[in-house]
């Protein structure tokens, strides 16, 4: 596993914490960057790996790897990298970078983008713009992928829309499963039921459009467990309102407490989330969801249950009365969600199709048997997986 601690280091601004054994089986290598931030510049202007290709060749070009995964390599080597190396290549869509340099396709840092005016939005939030976006390198360097991995067809349509061609299959993404106890040692709120929201609290999670519609509805509290940018806007946004708590940030166990206690998780997203583990992550403990309903997150709801959806403050606060007041709903929704979860969401089933989406690409490629291709969206199934064919030109 290749990664870049200059570039955590740099978002961060903190070096990596915390101790982790990996898996015998599992070798992990953290790939400096040469003079820091200034060589993570060169990186994100050029789209080239530059002072680390050298290490990304010897490990990719050099080692018999059967498969190559790419994640998230922005600042790892560009979408240069996707060139180095053999065997069977694979990129998760684990968000937009590919086809937007905010990589979460959220505009002038107030709306969706559904119309690209990426260099004025990348100069608005004050980035520098990545002059090779406007190079034809990403449809390029992406013809050296064997197939995308979408973690939902939306975020697939998303890719597709913007230029990205190729196999792209369906297959969400995994929570392992809770360990250990699941109570809270400590009530948060006098132990009066609630409502939770966990996340990074940015403008663009939606914080903001629950907490008015929290501040009417006094008998019904809202917890708030995360921390980010946007955290004293609305902490001051909630002032005075003694139903409304914010917690900071968790480790997993307690996260998963709170998840257990909640009435309902409420995910307000107002960008387009590519999966929403947060869903994942409710549904695990049989807790139900309240989603804003766009992207991922009304795919989600609309594909498995499990909760309730909104698009106006009366809908929202209609899906808080209503769990608040109906247990007996509240619990048909928790065991849908618990089933969604043990169906797709938790680590063995993940496993299962991801090994059985690999398996079949391999064997495809190796047989030299080309990728069938279709320049329209298909209906058609790998390894039991949506797929998503469009042409590589």
């Amino acid at each position: 596993m290749l990664h870049s601690p200059s570039a955590y280091t740099m978002l961060s601004r903190q070096r990596p914490t915390g101790a982790y054994t990996d898996h015998p089986n599992v070798t992990v290598r953290g790939l400096h960057t040469p003079l820091g931030a200034l060589g993570l510049l060169v990186v994100q202007q050029s789209g080239h790996p530059c002072f680390q290709g050298p290490a990304l060749r010897q490990w990719l070009h050099h080692g018999s790897f059967d498969v190559i995964h790419y994640n998230n390599v922005s600042l790892l080597g560009g979408p240069h990298v996707f060139r180095y190396g053999k065997g069977l290549k694979l990129c998760t869509l684990i968000d937009h970078w590919l086809v937007c340099p905010m990589h979460v396709l959220w505009k002038f840092d107030r709306e969706v983008c559904t119309k690209p005016s990426c260099l004025r939005c990348t100069l608005a939030s004050r980035r520098p713009p990545q002059w090779w976006r406007y190079t034809g390198l990403m449809q390029r360097a992406t013809k050296a992928i064997d197939a995308f991995i979408g973690p939902s067809l939306f975020t697939m349509r998303m890719h597709r829309e913007r230029g990205i061609r190729g196999p792209m299959v369906q297959l969400p993404l995994f929570h392992p499963e809770p360990q250990g106890t699941l109570t809270l040692e400590q009530p948060i709120n006098g132990g009066r039921p609630f409502f939770l929201f966990v996340g990074r609290l940015e403008k663009i999670k939606g914080v903001q459009t629950i907490i008015p519609v929290f501040r009417r509805l006094t008998h019904v509290d809202l917890v708030i467990a995360g921390s980010g940018n946007y955290e004293a806007e609305l902490r001051s946004m909630a002032n005075g309102a003694k139903n409304i708590h914010f917690v900071g940030r968790a480790d997993h166990a307690r996260l998963q407490a709170w998840y257990r206690a909640a009435l309902a998780t409420i995910v307000p997203s107002l960008c387009y989330e590519t999966f929403g583990i947060v869903v994942a992550e409710s549904f695990a403990v049989a807790t139900p969801v309240i989603v804003y309903a766009q992207s991922s997150l009304e795919e989600i709801v609309s594909t498995y249950g499990g909760g309730l959806m909104y698009h106006t403050d009366d809908e929202l606060r209609a899906a808080i009365e209503r769990l608040w007041t109906d247990a007996q709903f509240r619990e048909h929704l928790g065991y849908e969600g618990r089933a969604a979860y043990e169906a797709e969401f938790a680590e063995a089933p993940f496993l299962r199709h991801y090994l059985a989406v690999v398996y079949e690409l391999l064997a495809r490629k190796r047989s030299g048997q080309p990728f069938e291709q279709s320049d329209v969206t298909a209906d058609l199934l790998w390894a039991g997986r949506p797929v998503f064919l469009a042409q590589n030109s």
